[in-house]
């Protein structure tokens, strides 16, 4: 009995061993491939790490990016509000000097205007005066086509010239040497304007007056100035003192005498009588 014990304790033991090692090496059987998948897990671990760690820093770096926008638009709207003020700061000087260096530029540019345009106004004037002194006045044509002859010799029809002649110069006489418009004078004695340029000629050439071409109101004309009174017969025509045949006898206290002879008598109211009929 205690040997079969024996042998049965033994057998369990062998057994026991057995399990015990059977246990083991499923143990190890179940504990190499866990360590394979680890190690493959690692390996693919570590590509994901690494693209995981990439995503991060690009978040990362956009994040910053952002960041760095947002910190910098503040920035650059004060740098520009900055540079805008340095510049208008600039600028104003800039403007000042320009404008006082522009203004000298215009006033001299108004001074040539100026002068420029008196220049073509003195212009304009002149070459109206050259025309205008090249215009010729009536009596002008007439010196031209009329002969010396024609002109001193020049005859109104049914007028007596020399009448004419002492009334043309007693008008002018009351104007002295201020003289008289031609054109004036022949209205007042009702002639034409070419018997009037006709006859300031002939008193010209006579020498009883001198014209001075005027220029009236745009057109040229003469004024008349007397130059010398002529000596008129007409006062003494008919006297009864030519003919008298006591002339001799004749005297302020004598019995004949002028103061009262007749015939001067006579003479004098006739005389009176024919100027007022006139």
């Amino acid at each position: 009995m205690a040997k079969k014990k024996d042998q049965l304790v033994e057998e369990a033991e062998k057994i026991k061993a057995e399990i015990d090692e059977l246990k083991r090496k499923t143990e190890i059987l179940e504990g190499k491939p866990t360590k394979k998948t680890s190690k493959t897990a690692k390996k693919e671990e570590k590509p994901a790490k690494k693209t995981a760690k990439k995503e991060d820093k690009k978040a990362a770096k956009k994040e910053d990016k952002k960041a760095a926008k947002k910190e910098e638009k503040p920035a650059k709207k004060a740098a520009k509000k900055e540079d805008k003020k340095a510049a208008k700061k600039e600028e104003k000087p800039a403007k000042k000097a320009a404008k006082k260096e522009e203004k000298p530029a215009k006033k001299a540019a108004k001074k040539e205007d100026k002068k420029a345009a008196k220049k073509e106004d003195k212009k304009a004037a002149k070459k109206e005066e050259d025309d205008k002194a090249s215009e010729k006045t009536l009596e002008e044509e007439l010196e031209e086509t009329l002969s010396p002859e024609e002109i001193e010799n020049f005859q109104i029809e049914k007028v007596d010239m020399e009448r004419l002649t002492n009334k043309v110069c007693e008008i002018l006489a009351e104007k002295e040497s201020e003289g008289m418009f031609q054109n004036e004078l022949w209205k007042k004695l009702k002639l034409t304007i070419r018997d009037g340029s006709r006859l300031a000629l002939r008193l010209e050439r006579t020498g009883f007056i001198y014209r001075e071409k005027i220029l009236e109101n745009n057109r040229w004309t003469y004024k008349l100035i007397l130059k010398k009174t002529p000596i008129s017969t007409l006062s003494i025509e008919n006297a009864p003192c030519l003919v008298c045949p006591v002339e001799q006898k004749c005297s302020l206290d004598g019995e004949i005498s002028p103061r009262s002879c007749e015939f001067i008598e006579n003479w004098v109211l006739a005389d009176m009588k024919t100027t007022k009929s006139k």
